[in-house]
């Protein structure tokens, strides 16, 4: 396929998307299972129009004058890709298989190029219900955090110290151009591609077969390291997931020490298993809902780890689309999910335990405020200021320094720390 077929066909799915709110891989997977004929290089193509689209779907929907499918991905491949559009109406002209010629009025919007305007919210391209949240978060940094949220993410990887070591990884990698992540000791990054390129498939690679490294964005492994987990630890780890922070806590306690790996929905552990095995863990204990028990944690655990369920804000960068799927109803529902794994946790952490809360969110509901509240009920537990925690572990690094609020909770984000957007406050035990 030519760049004509290429717009057409994200024109189609990003359609599907707007007019059937269909999750983009879903919307992506059904149009290449119908156009058996494209290329992986044209699947890949059209996918990066369509998540770029999604990106900046406010912000090129005011200097297009348009919402339609059609202003977005032609919006896209000029400003988004560095296109002419001289270009754009050759590609037009001579590929039958592109979309209809451009129309004077979308020819003068490309050319003047209006993304910036007067308004903040659509220039960082946050929905207009979720804005006032970034603002009370951010305050006058709300605009840049947005924008942030709008470009295209790294891949990010941890390495396992279980089996390699950082020089390692990045000398077996070198043909990819990986660079240490800069703040966590064990990050290895590749920047992100542009335009049409395809991301490098790092699973593929013979390293990560033998367990050296795993995906994982810095934010989560600073997190796991400030955590504080030693070798000999118990720790439970009580929303797992896929298992990500299991296996890096595992690596920081040196295989020593016990992991209890608990999700509420089983089928979300079932990665970990092979996980493990590639990694070299041995102190990760998974517990099925249906079949185990987390009474052996009672009063016992020296660390619960609750990485709740959010709304993701602080993950737009690698799923854009949620930011137009989420709504307020989903944000309060995830409010109440919080405070309940929240109110479960504290039945695990002994006297002197610590418990650390974090999210994949930008919103104070979901974070500090969630935290305080938890802290109002529950006065046995503390706050513990993570400010000394981050200097005795990342030193002043003020080029890419976290929002430290209300005594000591860490917010990361995209400016501010070159991270995803993440959370992390932590409490202990009198």
């Amino acid at each position: 396929m030519r760049d004509g077929g290429r717009i057409a066909a994200a024109i189609e799915v990003l359609t599907e998307i707007n007019d059937r709110r269909r999750p983009v891989q879903e919307a992506l997977k059904d149009w290449g299972n119908k156009h058996r004929f494209a290329g992986s290089g044209d699947r890949v193509a059209i996918g990066n129009l369509v998540f770029d689209a999604l990106r900046h779907k406010l912000s090129h929907a005011q200097a297009m004058g348009s919402e339609s499918a059609r202003a977005l991905v032609l919006a896209t491949y000029i400003w988004g890709w560095g296109n002419q559009v001289e270009k754009l109406e050759q590609v037009m002209e001579e590929d039958r298989h592109a979309p209809e010629p451009l129309s004077d009025a979308e020819r003068t919007a490309l050319i003047e190029n209006k993304q910036v305007g007067d308004n903040d919210q659509i220039s960082a391209n946050i929905p207009e219900w979720l804005w006032p949240h970034f603002q009370e978060n951010f305050g006058e940094d709300a605009l840049a955090v947005g924008r942030s949220l709008s470009e295209r993410a790294p891949i990010d990887m941890r390495v396992n110290t279980v089996k390699s070591s950082q020089d390692k990884v990045l000398k077996r990698l070198s043909h990819l151009h990986p660079e240490s992540s800069g703040l966590s000791p064990v990050g290895v990054r590749l920047e992100p591609v542009v335009g049409p390129r395809k991301s490098p498939h790092v699973q593929a690679e013979e390293s990560f077969r033998k367990g050296w490294f795993e995906l994982q964005d810095e934010a989560s492994q600073i997190a796991s390291i400030l955590s504080g987990a030693q070798p000999g630890e118990q720790v439970l780890d009580l929303c797992a997931g896929g298992g990500g922070k299991s296996l890096a806590l595992a690596a920081q306690m040196q295989n020593k020490g016990q992991i209890y790996a608990y999700d509420a929905h089983k089928t979300r552990l079932a990665p970990l298993y092979d996980r493990m095995a590639r990694a070299g863990v041995r102190n990760i204990q998974t517990i099925d809902p249906q079949t185990g028990s987390l009474d052996i944690c009672d009063g016992k655990m020296d660390r619960v780890f609750v990485d709740a369920p959010c709304s993701g804000t602080g993950v737009w960068r690698r799923r854009p689309d949620t930011k137009w799927r989420v709504t307020e109803n989903a944000l309060n529902g995830r409010v109440e999910d919080q405070a309940q794994v929240l109110e479960t946790a504290t039945r695990f952490v002994r006297s002197g335990g610590k418990l650390i809360y974090a999210t994949c969110s930008l919103v104070p509901a979901e974070n500090q405020l969630q935290v305080q509240a938890f802290l109002e009920k529950h006065s046995d537990f503390k706050l513990v200021d993570l400010a000394p925690v981050w200097e005795e572990h990342f030193g002043d690094v003020t080029s890419r320094r976290p929002l430290f609020k209300d005594g000591g909770m860490i917010t990361l984000t995209p400016h501010h720390t070159g991270t995803d957007g993440f959370f992390i406050a932590m409490m202990e035990r009198y």
